[in-house]
């Protein structure tokens, strides 16, 4: 272990390890770019998750709106169904009473 190297001996263990940081550089400057990737994919995702949350909220407001709409016809038609049916039963009650003579 004491006897020096040469100097070519120097060289290529210089080269050797010049190109492992050369090697292990680009793998850095890789995962750099794949974290910037990623990054810009989690921000789109969570302001598509937004989105999706509002359009959400959004659905459920028409869904109640549309709920009353379709309540209130509804109800009209009910109200409609019962002054006839209350018509029809004053009017048969009223016939009665008049055969009755009252």
């Amino acid at each position: 272990m004491d006897t020096p190297i040469s100097r070519a001996e120097h060289e290529e263990f210089r080269k050797r390890i010049e190109e492992g940081d050369n090697r292990q550089n680009r793998r850095i400057d890789e995962l750099e770019e794949n974290v910037r990737q990623i990054s810009s994919m989690v921000s789109s995702i969570e302001k598509l998750a937004v989105n999706m949350e509002n359009m959400a909220k959004e659905q459920e407001r028409q869904g109640k709106r549309l709920e009353t709409l379709e309540k209130r016809d509804g109800d009209k038609w009910r109200k409609a169904v019962e002054a006839v049916i209350t018509a029809v039963i004053s009017g048969a009650a009223g016939f009665m009473l008049a055969h009755l003579g009252l």
